[in-house]
């Protein structure tokens, strides 16, 4: 079952056509979330990112749009779905209202709420091989609207069939000023001794809820310094640890980068702490 602004529907059923905006124009935003028994994880960061979003997007917020109203969306999908007991992938996605060509005769704004099974309630580390390359076909724009969540992801598809084709798990996306940003489904962090590095935003990462969370967990942290400064291409060899982060995974570290093999230890240490905090959200 599917919500469609706050209609529970078939997820086989067509009420979205050619005249979309999501479709004809990527003119869309989502949130990708994680539930376990009912509980949506740190959903009120995702509620203030979409909020957020879509003012930058000049989208008009509905009066109704409160957490509240939408968590019980969500809370409705899950049930409907057989999943208040178990782990679940949320989707919300809303888009401006079909109508104009670039210039929308609306900025009102529709939604839809999907929620599919995961396998386990909690992040578990996944410490298989996973070898990520530089996708340099075509490059983010250093600039905030590259932060937002939207449905313009070609060059995160490109990218994953590039990786595909040569046997690579992963790609991570370089900006125009030749910078390592993000990988193609998740924030980017180097290890290197007791530094935990990551792109900042102004470089045009996604502004990631787990990245969100993990800086302020490693802030907090004794024997840990955390640094936000752009990544090099060359520091990605010279790193201790390299890993990914996204709400639906948490933390998967990466085991190899051309001729470099990783370790996970760091990877590991902020795992336990980041289950713990989702926890207590």
């Amino acid at each position: 079952m599917v919500n469609f602004n706050g209609e529970l529907l078939p997820n086989t059923g067509k009420f979205l056509n050619h005249q979309n905006r999501g479709l004809r124009y990527g003119d869309s935003l989502f949130e990708s979330m994680r539930a376990v028994n009912g509980k949506l994880f740190f959903w009120e960061d995702h509620y203030l990112r979409l909020m957020a979003s879509m003012r930058m997007l000049r989208m008009e917020i509905p009066m109704n749009f409160t957490m509240e109203f939408l968590e019980e969306n969500i809370l409705g999908v899950i049930a409907a779905n057989d999943l208040n007991e178990s782990a679940a992938r949320i989707r919300l996605t809303v888009f401006r209202n079909e109508g104009g060509l670039y210039l929308p005769e609306t900025n009102a704004i529709s939604y839809t709420i999907e929620a599919k099974p995961l396998e386990h309630p909690f992040y578990i580390l996944d410490e298989g091989r996973y070898e990520v390359e530089l996708f340099k076909d075509y490059y983010v724009n250093p600039d905030m609207l590259s932060t937002l969540k939207t449905n313009n992801k070609i060059i995160n598809v490109v990218g994953s069939i590039f990786a595909q084709e040569n046997d690579y798990d992963n790609c991570l996306l370089i900006n125009s000023d030749k910078q390592v940003v993000e990988a193609l489904n998740g924030n980017l962090f180097l290890v290197k001794g007791n530094t935990i590095k990551t792109p900042p935003l102004k470089d045009g990462c996604l502004n990631g809820i787990i990245r969100k969370k993990l800086m302020e967990i490693v802030s907090k942290l004794e024997g840990y310094e955390l640094e936000e400064d752009s990544v090099s291409p060359f520091e990605l060899q010279k790193a201790d640890e390299l890993f990914i982060t996204n709400s639906i995974i948490g933390i998967r570290p990466v085991t190899k980068y051309r001729k470099k093999e990783f370790g996970n230890f760091t990877a590991k240490d902020l795992l336990g702490k980041l289950n713990a905090v989702a926890r207590l959200g």
